[in-house]
């Protein structure tokens, strides 16, 4: 099913570069100076060579790395707290839901304000983004333990942290999972548009502007399909890692692979 999956993927893209390819060529007015998708892969190649641009990739999968591993650090301990204690849950929950819904590019330009550090604040940025996925799927994570096995493990003479090691935190583990992997590509998302209305030294958002000032709309394009294709990996890879760890979860559900 994967591999079916995959292909009709990858049939499904390259139907949309040819169809692209000609209305660019033959549909567009020649007042509009877009790239045609073959210069633009052509590029996206070419980039693999300009060490201005891997600089930037590395500064920006460092942010991304960096900012969703604090994210999970936070989320995944606090949503087991929540949801571990539904009294707190309930008093703290109108606060998340007020927090929740606010964009995450909104926050940026308050974020340059407050935190001067230029890595600190695009880290920061990126934490904020990431924590919503994780903490949510958690906390949803923790409400679907099944009652009926907690409460087994209890009459056996297990405590409370006992029973939230060996059947919660077990149980509520695939919907984290989950969490992060969503939080992962808001996570570049956060990345890229910290550096695109921030600036900086180095990233992928910075090389864009500053092929977008030298009037580069193909650079421009093929920095942004490389920001694409790495939130594409890091979800197949995080995906893939579900598979293998929560196999059991999938056949639980009636998921398919």
């Amino acid at each position: 099913m994967t591999g079916a999956r995959l292909l009709r993927g990858a049939v499904g893209a390259a139907g949309f570069f040819v169809v692209g390819e000609l209305v660019i060529r033959y549909g567009i007015s020649d007042d509009m100076d877009f790239p045609p998708p073959s210069t633009i892969l052509l590029e996206t190649g070419r980039l693999l060579a300009d060490p201005d641009f891997l600089a930037g990739v590395g500064a920006t999968l460092a942010n991304w790395a960096l900012g969703l591993l604090i994210a999970i650090c936070v989320a995944v301990p606090l949503g087991v707290l929540l949801g571990s204690l539904p009294p707190v849950e309930r008093a703290i929950r109108p606060i998340l839901e007020f927090l929740r819904p606010i964009p995450s590019v909104a926050i940026i330009p308050l974020a340059i304000l407050l935190i001067p550090v230029d890595e600190m604040m695009k880290v920061s940025v990126i934490v904020y983004a990431s924590l919503w996925p994780i903490l949510i799927n958690t906390l949803y994570g923790m409400h679907d333990v099944d009652p009926v096995a907690k409460e087994s493990l209890r009459s056996f003479g297990f405590g409370p942290l006992a029973v939230l090691a060996r059947v919660s935190v077990p149980s509520a583990a695939p919907f984290m999972a989950t969490g992060v992997r969503i939080a992962a590509g808001i996570a570049l998302v956060l990345a890229v548009s910290a550096e695109l209305v921030a600036g900086g030294v180095a990233g992928i958002g910075v090389y864009v502007i500053q092929a977008g000032s030298g009037n580069r709309m193909d650079l421009m394009m093929a920095a942004t399909v490389w920001a694409g294709l790495f939130g594409v990996a890091a979800n197949l890879v995080l995906m893939a890692g579900e598979r293998r760890l929560f196999h059991w979860h999938r056949m639980r559900t009636g998921a398919q692979s």
